[in-house]
């Protein structure tokens, strides 16, 4: 069968990137190597239950936010759940945190835990930064440039308060809380730290105040829940590309993607596949390794990160006969001492929402709980068991469930990731922030300049599903403008 674009992977930033091309009259094969779509943000069936991957929230559906922009584009619709209340994060010493979805109301909670000393300023300051980079990430999808278009594109999109922005890319958030007095408070610190690894992958030293502020300012947004898990997502956009002709192919493991006269040749054990354009939506290592032209693998070398540099993920699935009564779904737990192994400050749970008996019959639930694992190829686990008796220990002591009424319990390492994801070093998150590393020399979309391109959350912007999202968003712009 004959394809107009060929993407590798189904995680969400090729996801995007095909329903894309599809609304514009292209047919698309997805190559996917698992037997579920999604990647990083899908879910998975076991004992009956279905658990989460990996991503666990989503954002982006607020005006001038990629997800939103997909969905107006293509009609799909979604099975969500709006969650009035983002996340709590339990503090050492018993204090609890409620991260409220209205400004006003965070910017009170923030000041009466971390004190008044300027609480205020700051917030007002990242949710300002944080509003008009999402204005001005759907506005300059030619960034980061890579030709002479791009740059005329960009002039032609610029506006004043787009430039405004610039000097952010050169401050770290250690500089935006040193300029606010924010620095030796060492409860805010920590706080600010463990919420940027949910979403910028590393600390306040190395993210850059763009991408921090906008990071730190997701619960600021609407915040959904998916109903039957996250793989929902992945499911609405596989119905659109078949109702538009377009396919995902499982069981389809890439082995090898190699330029040919006419396009691209991409061959995987399930059979040989050509078409005049390839996106792929695997990380940039993963990429590298595939892309069978020497120049190109030449060149993506410098955007590659090594594993001391990356994180991996220690995840548990837990199935409880009993739901507890918790008024939020998302919580973030931190542990001053770290957990044993990996020394990790923080974990993230997620609780299937009540109303959902997809996930879990009436009155049980599901949780998925995740932690860092840094350098995952040098860092080996042993003993899972370890780590999961000081999860559960902490959750216990902070009543977020009762081992008795644990039904199911499964963990995972990044070894395990490396066997589900195929990703280098089992790396999940996305490539971390670093200050030596500004937005506009991250890999662009195009891949060899000809009909080769990436996306997906080791490119710019990569972050997160709605990060990935305009990484797809981009991609396919930039196939479009380049070609038709």
């Amino acid at each position: 069968m004959q394809y107009d674009v060929i993407l590798i992977g189904s995680g969400f930033g090729s996801l995007t990137a095909a329903a894309l091309l599809a609304h514009k009259g292209m047919k698309v094969a997805v190559l996917e190597q698992a037997k579920y779509p999604g990647g990083c943000a899908s879910s998975y069936k076991r004992k009956g239950y279905w658990f989460e991957t990996g991503a666990t929230t989503l954002v982006g559906l607020d005006e001038h936010m990629p997800l939103r922009h997909l969905l107006d584009q293509t009609g799909i619709e979604l099975p969500l759940i709006k969650l009035q209340t983002p996340m709590q994060v339990h503090l050492p010493y018993g204090q609890l945190l409620t991260r409220y979805a209205d400004i006003e109301e965070w910017i009170q909670e923030a000041e009466r835990v971390f004190g008044p000393k300027g609480q205020r300023p700051f917030w007002e300051h990242c949710y300002r930064i944080s509003q008009q980079v999402w204005r001005t990430s759907l506005k300059q999808q030619s960034f980061p440039f890579s030709n002479v278009q791009d740059l005329w594109q960009a002039m032609r999109q610029v506006r004043p308060h787009q430039l405004s922005l610039l000097p952010g890319a050169f401050r770290t958030m250690k500089d935006l809380l040193k300029r606010y007095g924010l620095l030796h408070n060492k409860l805010f610190t920590d706080f600010v730290n463990e919420q940027l690894l949910i979403t910028a992958q590393n600390h306040l030293e190395e993210v850059n105040e763009l991408f921090g502020a906008t990071a730190l300012c997701y619960t600021l947004f609407g915040n959904y829940y998916v109903e039957g898990g996250m793989i929902g997502l992945a499911r609405a956009l596989e119905v659109y590309l078949h109702e538009k002709g377009s396919t995902i192919l499982y069981r389809h493991d890439v082995n090898s993607i190699s330029p040919r006269a006419n396009g691209y040749e991409v061959c995987c054990m399930a059979g040989t596949y050509q078409a005049p354009f390839v996106i792929s939506g695997i990380p940039l290592n993963d990429t590298q390794h595939l892309f069978q032209d020497d120049k190109v693998r030449q060149k993506l070398k410098r955007y590659l990160l090594p594993s001391e540099k990356l994180n991996g993920a220690f995840t548990m699935a837990i199935a409880l006969r009993k739901a507890p009564a918790l008024a939020v779904l998302h919580h973030q737990v931190h542990v001053p001492e770290g957990l044993p192994l990996i020394g990790s400050k923080s974990f993230f749970v997620s609780y299937s929402h009540p109303a959902d008996r997809v996930r879990a019959p009436e009155g049980e639930c599901v949780l998925a709980v995740s932690t860092h694992v840094p350098d995952p190829a040098a860092l080996r686990i042993y003993d899972k068991r370890l780590l999961q008796e000081a999860i559960i220990t902490k959750m216990e002591a902070l009543g977020m469930l009762n081992r008795e009424d644990i039904l199911y319990l499964d963990s995972a390492t990044p070894g395990a990731w490396i066997f589900w994801t195929q990703r280098a070093y089992g790396m999940v998150g996305g490539y971390p922030q670093y200050r030596d590393i500004k937005p506009w020399q991250m890999k662009d979309a195009r891949l060899d300049h000809k009909g080769a391109y990436v996306c997906g959350d080791t490119v710019y912007p990569g972050q997160g599903i709605v990060g990935v999202c305009l990484s797809g968003i981009i991609a396919a712009n930039k196939l479009l403008r380049d070609h038709f």
